[in-house]
This record gives structure tokens, sequence and C-alpha cells, in this order.
């Protein structure tokens, strides 16, 4: 008995250290979606998502509000799961992935609502419009990863944008000019491993 608590007492103490300062964490792409919903005719609310997600997390458990966030997704990734809709929305009606191949979003203020809530504030920029946003966020888990060993947290993340803000206001109002975004996340230290 004495065993087993000595061992999980090393495995919090192991688990607090490697979150006990401000890293910056690597997203982990195979593990991070960027989902949005719009509505058609009324009818259905289909969605989309983007497959190449990258970016960077400075986080500190004990200054949450102090974290960072600076994320690019390709829009040449954009997954409808039907390859005619892919194609018309890269094109200059919709996204123009041609002309603008990335979207970013660059945090500038973080506010805590709550032990795991924030509003996650910064710039977004589609289609080359920059506009400040806020997302409704949630820290899922902050913890050393089962199978890396590595330091890792996990967020999701919400925001409704009006497309047209974005010079993308083609077949509004029969396609929705509200568009629900969903966004979760993993990220980790990369080549760190907790002691």
């Amino acid at each position: 008995m004495l065993q087993k608590t000595l061992f999980a007492a090393a495995l919090a103490l192991a688990s607090s250290s490697a979150f006990a300062a401000t890293e910056t964490y690597t997203i982990d792409g195979s593990h991070t979606q960027a989902n949005f919903t719009w509505t058609h005719f009324g009818f259905s609310n289909p969605s989309a998502g983007f497959d190449n997600i990258a970016g960077t997390i400075t986080f500190d458990a004990d200054h949450p509000t102090h974290a960072k966030v600076d994320v690019t997704i390709a829009i040449d990734s954009l997954n409808t799961h039907v390859p005619k809709l892919d194609e018309h929305l890269k094109k200059a009606d919709f996204f123009d992935a041609a002309k603008f191949p990335t979207a970013t979003f660059k945090s500038t203020k973080i506010v805590a609502e709550g032990k795991d809530d924030f509003k996650v504030t910064g710039d977004l920029t589609i289609h080359g419009v920059t506009k400040a946003v806020t997302l409704d966020a949630r820290l899922n888990r902050a913890a050393v990863h089962p199978m890396t060993n590595q330091p890792t947290i996990g967020f999701d993340g919400s925001v409704t944008i009006k497309r047209s803000d974005f010079g993308i206001g083609a077949y509004v109002p029969n396609v929705s000019d509200e568009i629900r975004i969903h966004l979760t996340t993993e990220a980790s230290v990369a080549g760190k491993e907790a002691k």
C-alpha cells in the first residue's frame, strides 16, 4: 500500500513539475480539427473542416491568461467530403485559395471565465481580411501524455462569425452568412519528456 501511495505521489509531482513554467506547445495536426457549419436554404446544416493545421500554444498552468495562440490553416486542405463542393469553395466565389492560401489566428487577450474556461480574443485572418474575434475555449486536460511521455495540453473552442465580414458573401442569405466554427486540439512540448 505504501509503495502505491509513493508511486502516485511521484506521478503527481512529475505531472505538476512538467507544467510549472511557461512552455511552447506544438499543435499535433493529427489530433486537431477546425470544423465549420452553415445553413443551406434552411433545409440542412452541412459541415466541413480543414486537414492541415499547424501552430503553437504558449501556456503556463499557473498563469493561463498569459497564454498565446498562433495557428495557421492551409485553405487548400478544405474537406467537405464532396469533391465538387471542395473545388467550388476553394475558388474565387469563396476562399480563393490560390490568392489566399492560409487562414491564421493570433491571440491578443485571454480572460478566465472559470477554472478551465476562457474567452480567447485574437486576430482572425481569412481571405486576406483580419477581424478581431472572441472564442469560447475550454482546457480539456493538461498532463503528461501516456503515449509520448511529453507534457501535453488539450483545448476545445467555438466561435460564430459572419463570412461576409471577410469578403466571402456569395449566395447570402440562401447559404447562411453566419458560420459556426468548432475547434479541438492537442499540443505537446516537442522533444521534452517528463522526468
